[in-house]
């Protein structure tokens, strides 16, 4: 997986971050498309869970 950086076309140009996590992940956590996540960071490391 790859960190993504864009910048953001409409008003103030901002960055904005994508991953795009592999659909064996994505199964094995039982996340579904539509699912509202959470993000926590720490030190080298991000985790995600639903809201």
């Amino acid at each position: 997986m790859k960190l993504q950086k864009h910048y953001t076309q409409k008003g103030k140009k901002y960055p904005k971050y994508e991953v795009v996590i592999p659909k064996d992940v994505v199964k094995d956590s039982g996340f579904k498309e539509g699912d509202e996540l959470e993000a926590t960071a720490t030190k080298g490391e991000i985790k995600l869970k639903k809201k």
